[in-house]
């Protein structure tokens, strides 16, 4: 503990250290530093959008599109977006950390994520497995999310084959100096979260924390519990340290680091699992004639998970540890070519290093009967450019990128009790050259319209766990394969937005996405499947997007119907909808201002049906959800808040695997204090 203690002091330290020159000069009421008569102004965020972006389907969800949720959860907020999609529909508190991944469009089929999710620049995605550490990403810490759906070829753009969610946390002025609150529910669990700020000059430092504590509720329907049921028990805490200096009147500096530990139990007495993490980034960003962006990172990942027996109810497997690192960072430089230009060039670094070391152990005694340790490397260098060109009403874009990608280091080695050598395989390394575009165009058509059509390509990278690491979900086992090869994103798209008068917005978008050499979960035998790359799955359907603004009432509401199939000549799931894939997902958020300070919100989502698995056999039904969040300040920065999930109390299943069944949260309502002090 001293040695975190000291890292985090030598952090502040040095940011510190690098906002003193600023710290005798005066400021203003912005607390933007006067210097020789010029401002410095620290943003805190990377370089701005460039004109590229309206040619894509993309939707901004601002800080009270963030917060205003019945769950206080990240993923919730995200799920307003039609379209995006967790592998299952539970949340973060009653889900297997490994089932986090994120995918868009309807382009799922595994637990690993398709869809590229970065904070302040870093992608999140676990380098060991491709989940999501949502627990670890707390909405109120945020100023906006921006997604974009469909592929993408900038910086990392070799994870984002479904799409990109690009978070960015607040500054100074939007949770400094001390801000949080704490609320409890129905069944005694608690929520704790604050931050507290200091400007440092022009520059500012927070330092921000979250306590998730809680006894859960039985995701297991009444008539299939057993004496070894339990409650989807949680634990998890997260704390992020963030500095923002200015170094010169045009470059800032820019660290986050954040530590977090996850705890969770699901369906059985010791079916616990944990997820725990260490990420730093620093991130340099200039925003003068030769603008650039500069980022390095580095991430300390765990996971463990214990698998209980669904006869026996005894541990028959302990994924005791599975430690992975994460590496990498981006260049991005945008020369000045004049007013009808603006050029990216840029390269891109990540490697996931890690390995699992996981015990069978015999239902029966209890004797552990195998030791097995597996693991690998992937990296992938990529060099992108991108330009943009204004003509008037119409501007034009065009990017490409090379990925130069290794698969390296592969290994599997199981042990007997005794220590001796059962099986070993070292599996051969792979590497190679893939390229990637997109290229689009948006077209202004006065005030009322805009017009705009893309096409690209994207690339992404099997994941350690798929390559090497199997698992099992009483009674399935679910196989690994090291010989899978890399998925191909080849898609495109039309799309109309309309401003149809004041504070009005319409949006529709059309595309086919086809995801080739797709990893799914492939059916074997009634209890036994295996990661394999079908031919493809593609996905044609429609997004609607549309909002009124109006005085202090604001409605906001998006659908996606997406027509989702598996193609695998000969295959018994052939024409299949992918795993996990609904048809249908819409949802619509209102929400009123009445005065300053005042927050109320409803939110009517609804999930279509899914199938659990790829031959259609078992279905989740569909499910509607009705969720408020209502804050109404008492005095002097203290606040009241309300919030309710599920208030229909509709069973949500998230799991169905022959008739055993899992739910989502039950309705739950939760009361606090919320302070900005």
């Amino acid at each position: 503990m001293s040695g975190r203690k000291s890292f985090l002091a030598l952090l502040s330290a040095s940011v510190a250290t690098t906002a003193a020159p600023a710290l005798a000069q005066d400021s203003d009421a912005e607390g933007a530093t006067v210097r020789y008569g010029e401002p410095i102004v620290v943003v805190g965020e990377g370089l701005p959008e460039t004109p590229a972006t309206e040619a894509y389907d993309v939707t901004v969800l601002d800080r009270e599109d963030l917060v205003a949720t019945g769950s206080g959860r990240i993923e919730d907020a995200l799920s307003n977006i039609a379209g995006f999609q967790q592998f299952r529909r539970s949340d973060s508190r009653s889900s297997n950390p490994s089932a986090q991944g994120v995918t868009l469009r309807a382009l799922g089929g595994n637990a690993s994520s398709r869809a590229l999710i970065l904070l302040d620049g870093v992608p999140m995605a676990d380098p060991f497995f491709g989940y999501i550490p949502f627990s670890a990403i707390a909405p109120e810490r945020l100023s906006s999310a921006r997604v974009t759906r469909g592929g993408g070829s900038g910086p990392f753009g070799a994870g984002a084959l479904a799409g990109t969610i690009e978070l960015t946390s607040g500054g100074y002025g939007q949770l400094g100096g001390i801000s949080g609150h704490a609320l409890v529910n129905d069944r005694s669990e608690t929520e704790l979260s604050g931050t507290v700020g200091q400007k440092l000059g022009s520059g500012f430092v927070l330092v921000s924390g979250r306590w998730d504590h809680g006894k859960g509720f039985f995701t297991t329907p009444v008539d299939q519990r057993v004496p070894a049921t339990a409650r989807a028990r949680y634990d998890s805490w997260s704390t992020q340290l963030r500095g923002v200096a200015p170094i010169s009147e045009t470059v800032e500096l820019q660290f986050n680091g954040l530590i977090f530990d996850d705890n969770r139990t699901l369906r059985f007495d010791g079916a616990d699992s944990s997820s725990k993490g260490q990420d730093a980034s620093l991130r340099f960003v200039g925003r003068g004639d030769w603008a650039f962006d500069l980022l390095g990172y580095v991430q300390s990942r765990n996971f463990t998970n214990i698998v209980i027996s669904s006869t026996r109810f005894t541990p028959v497997l302990d994924q005791r540890n599975t430690p992975s690192t994460g590496l990498g960072g981006k260049f991005e430089l945008r020369p000045p070519v004049g007013d009808m230009h603006t050029l990216r060039l840029g390269v891109d670094y990540r490697m996931s290093d890690g390995e699992l070391f996981e015990d069978a152990i015999s239902a029966f005694s209890g004797a552990v009967t195998q030791r097995r340790n597996a693991g690998g490397t992937t990296t992938d260098l990529g060099f992108f450019v991108e330009d943009d060109l204004s003509l008037g009403a119409l501007t034009l874009t065009a990017g490409a990128r090379a990925d130069r990608y290794a698969i390296n280091d592969g290994f599997y080695i199981a042990r007997n009790a005794a220590g001796t050598i059962v099986e070993e395989n070292r599996f051969a390394d792979r590497s190679g050259w893939q390229g990637s575009f997109r290229g689009g165009a948006v077209f202004d058509i006065g005030e009322i319209a805009q017009l705009r059509a893309a096409a690209y390509t994207g690339l992404r990278l099997p994941t350690l766990n798929e390559l090497y690491r199997g698992f099992t979900v009483f009674p399935v086992v679910t196989l690994a394969n090291a010989d899978l090869e890399n998925e191909k994103l080849e898609g495109y798209e039309a799309g109309i937005d309309l401003t149809p008068g004041e504070g009005v917005t319409l949006s529709l978008t059309a595309f086919d996405n086809r995801v080739k050499n797709a990893v799914a979960n492939v059916t074997l035998a009634p209890n036994l499947r295996e990661r394999q790359n079908i031919d493809a799955i593609r996905a044609k359907g429609v997004e609607l997007a549309a909002g009124i603004d109006r005085g202090i009432v604001s409605l906001k509401g998006s659908l996606a119907y997406t027509d989702a199939k598996a193609r695998d000549a000969g295959a018994d799931f052939d024409g299949n909808r992918p795993a996990q894939t609904p048809k249908w997902v819409a949802g619509a958020t209102l929400a009123l201002t009445p005065a300053d300070g005042w927050l109320l919100a409803t939110t009517l989502r609804h999930v279509g049906k899914q199938f659990e698995d790829d031959l259609q056999e078992n279905i989740m039904p569909s499910a509607t959800t009705v969720d408020a969040y209502a804050k109404l300040p008492l005095s002097h920065g203290i606040s009241l808040m309300l919030r309710g999930e599920n208030l229909t109390d509709e069973n949500i299943v998230t799991r169905n695997q022959g008739g055993s069944i899992d739910y989502g949260a039950p309705r739950t309502g939760w009361i606090g204090i919320g302070f900005d002090l």
